[in-house]
């Protein structure tokens, strides 16, 4: 009798092809009346203000409506919840970020081997985190879609897929959990707010982290 062939390695699950997301409330609207376009950026540059002047805890729905002048079911029904409106505030930064690692220059855009732009794409997510960190922190997802909203999903995919370049026997899936852990708005504040710790000690972890997944140095 023949010996049995060896086992063939269980391929790790495909990931979907980057696409550039979009994150805010338009995604339901892509087409606005110029009206409707004109009221929903006076929304946001009321909350934008209030944010600035108050910080993100004390934005609530009724005071954005009352910076704009307009009724609050108005605010309701272009953002849903505060959730919404918070994410909406976001969308724009999500935006150019996500264009600078899909499309932009390397090392933090295409053309950098993988390691490098994986030191860049943490680098950015602190420098980023830390300037919206109150923003971020309150657009935070429950629990419940915490892993599985859209931000999210496409930031752990593009680390999915650069591991996969730089350590393709690797659980590139869970890894990319691993990874992504540091880059948490809510332990960015834990470090640097309530710890104390400058964001450079972070940048220098990030990088060091890197480093010893992929078994390069720079």
């Amino acid at each position: 009798m023949s010996a049995a062939p060896p086992p063939t390695p269980t391929p790790q699950e495909p990931v979907e092809p980057q696409e550039l997301l979009q994150l805010g409330t338009e995604v339901d609207e892509p087409c606005l009346r110029a009206d409707a376009a004109r009221n929903r950026a006076r929304l946001l540059e009321a909350a934008a203000r209030l944010v600035a002047e108050r910080g993100a805890d004390c934005l609530t729905m009724e005071a954005v409506a009352t910076a704009a002048h307009v009724g609050k079911g108005t605010v309701f029904r272009r953002f849903g919840d505060r959730t919404g409106l918070l994410t909406a505030l976001l969308d724009h930064s999500e935006k150019k970020f996500q264009a600078a690692f899909l499309s932009g220059p390397p090392p933090l855009g295409p053309g950098a081997p993988p390691a490098e732009r994986l030191r860049a794409f943490g680098l950015a997510m602190l420098r980023r985190t830390a300037d919206e960190l109150e923003l971020q922190l309150a657009a935070e997802p429950a629990a419940g879609r915490r892993f599985t909203a859209p931000p999210r999903r496409v930031l752990r995919h593009h680390v999915t897929l650069l591991l996969r370049e730089a350590v393709p026997q690797a659980d590139c899936e869970l890894l990319a959990h691993t990874l992504m852990a540091p880059l948490d708005p809510a332990l960015i504040h834990h470090l640097t707010r309530q710890c104390g710790m400058p964001l450079a000690r972070l940048e220098t972890a990030w990088v060091d982290l890197v480093d010893r997944v992929t078994g390069t140095r720079p």
